[in-house]
């Protein structure tokens, strides 16, 4: 991979990374993002998981348009949830965001998110 073909992404609309890693990466027509906490741009958290997934979906989307990519272009999503119980409430405020076709999704329970969070979705975007 050259360096001409990989751009890091990065936004002031969504929260600055919190480690050595950047928001989002793009190689050709394809957009790689870091997993975006429920917090603003600020670094507050939402306060429910449904208003964190939001959030979290917000932030995805600050950074897709800092690329030039839009939410049709997602084709997979990680969705790491601190309880599962959550589950049914951001996959409501989750579907509000995408339409048909959907993507590919996962959805998965983990002990312990980064700064405790309750909710973090990552995503992989192509554009043709």
């Amino acid at each position: 991979m050259t360096e001409q073909q990989r751009t890091t992404i990065s936004t002031n609309q969504a929260p600055g990374a919190i480690g050595p890693y950047s928001q989002a990466v793009q190689y050709g027509n394809m957009l790689f993002t870091s997993g975006q906490l429920g917090m603003d741009a600020d670094g507050q958290f939402a306060q429910t998981a449904s208003e964190q997934a939001k959030r979290s979906l917000l932030n995805v989307k600050a950074i897709l348009e800092a690329a030039g990519f839009g939410m049709e272009h997602i084709v997979k999503t990680t969705v790491f949830l601190k309880d599962m119980n959550d589950f049914q409430a951001v996959n409501e405020v989750y579907a509000s965001f995408f339409a048909e076709p959907y993507p590919a999704r996962s959805a998965v329970q983990v002990a312990r998110l980064p700064k405790d969070g309750l909710v973090e979705i990552e995503v992989v975007a192509i554009k043709s």
